[in-house]
């Protein structure tokens, strides 16, 4: 792992993201903000009838780090099911960013996560069945 802030994977998501913008036939999206600096990410999902992820998409604003690591989040979780999303952990997440952060920024790093498992967990809760 790298031990600079700002990592080349982290500046060309950031620079050129995964996914950012709207999903027009989205099956269900939250959106988290992180009240200490500001940022905020809209995670945005379209879910087929077997709990796969089609695509995934979200928009925000906010530090390099948050941004990126909602591009980051968005390729990797595309065709998983929400049973593997589910098992994703935050520690994970964080590996994917390639950089270590400190506390504060965890919770940049983790802003998209945090919103894909409310996603996950409310849908569960909803309906029990795919959105």
């Amino acid at each position: 792992m790298s031990d600079e802030l700002y990592d080349e994977l982290i500046l060309d998501h950031y620079e050129s993201p995964y996914h950012r913008g709207q999903l027009e036939a989205a099956s269900c999206s939250h959106t988290e903000r992180n009240p200490l600096c500001g940022d905020r990410v809209e995670l945005q999902l379209q879910v087929d009838s077997e709990r796969r992820i089609q695509q995934a998409y979200f928009d925000g604003e906010g530090c390099a780090i948050s941004q990126a690591a909602a591009s980051i989040l968005c390729e990797h979780i595309e065709g998983k099911t929400m049973e593997e999303i589910e098992e994703f952990a935050a520690s994970e997440m964080l590996d994917l960013l390639q950089v270590r952060l400190t506390a504060t920024r965890q919770r940049c790093g983790l802003l998209g996560f945090k919103a894909l498992k409310t996603l996950v967990y409310s849908e569960d809760d909803s309906t029990g069945t795919s959105p």
